[in-house]
């Protein structure tokens, strides 16, 4: 079941101080949470990690050692960013047909556990550009997988709660993880239906993502999109889906809405 929540930004910026570009377009920015705000990396890794070792764990209490072989960050990281599936990288990492079911069990539950959690890290630049868009009148709504609550607990932590009009998120916490592009476009359904109503009505929108999830949400509800690279998809992945932008990061993607004053005329038919 998905869940949506609305959370007030106060009107504090770093960049109060430049002035606000006074288009008479108003531009709001769906935003993907993991991935573009959001490096999950080390968390992934570490749950690859424990998984396999429940799995080697589980066989020596029955006397029979697995020939397992970890995989490093680095070659990890580039499967998960060309979508190679769980069971193929359990595969390359020595396990069999017969473990894959227990492999699976363990990374769903682990893949959540507070602990973990906290390994999860602000993307480099992000406070740059998620304050040069409030700074510039963009609305930021916030669409993710992840559960809500989690999200915007995550967000308060380090300060950038404010900066949000509206979160809309998941109940279910394997949402995320399982990345499903229907999840996705339902949230961006509700959150440009409340972003159209009233004196929130936009005449500009753009959705950022780091996942094929994104870009389709987007593009089944007629918004551009940018793709970020410094996420759980590569640049040449992403470029599959044919997505309007590819930007490294948020940051660059936050300069570009800023300062290339066409794209603020992306009107959402």
């Amino acid at each position: 079941m998905l869940h949506t929540a609305t959370i007030k930004a106060d009107q504090y910026s770093p960049f109060q101080s430049l002035p606000v570009w006074r288009s008479p377009s108003r531009l709001t920015v769906f935003c993907d949470f993991d991935g573009p705000i959001i490096n999950v990396s080390d968390r992934y890794y570490q749950t690859y990690q424990l998984a396999l070792a429940e799995v080697q764990a589980t066989y020596q209490a029955q006397g029979m050692t697995l020939p397992i072989h970890l995989l490093t960050k680095e070659q990890f990281w580039q499967m998960k960013q060309d979508r190679v599936p769980d069971v193929e990288i359990a595969l390359r990492s020595g396990l069999q047909e017969a473990q894959m079911a227990l492999f699976m069990e363990g990374v769903t539950r682990i893949v959540n556990q507070p602990a973990l959690l906290h390994q999860d890290a602000l993307q480099p630049g992000v406070r740059w550009a998620l304050a040069l868009l409030h700074a510039q009148g963009a609305r930021l709504v916030l669409v993710t997988l992840r559960c809500q609550v989690q999200a915007a607990q995550v967000l308060h932590g380090y300060g950038l709660l404010r900066l949000f009009s509206e979160i809309y998120g998941s109940q279910d916490e394997g949402a995320a993880y399982q990345n499903l592009a229907d999840h996705k476009t339902q949230l961006l359904r509700q959150a440009i239906a409340s972003s159209r109503s009233g004196d929130r009505a936009y005449d500009a929108a753009w959705m950022i993502g780091d996942t094929e999830a994104d870009i389709l949400a987007g593009q089944a509800t007629g918004i551009p999109t940018i793709a970020l690279t410094c996420g759980i998809r590569s640049k040449s992945y992403l470029q599959r889906f044919t997505p309007t932008r590819i930007h490294s990061d948020l940051l660059s993607a936050a300069h570009y809405l800023v300062y290339s004053q066409e794209n603020w005329a992306a009107v959402v038919a």
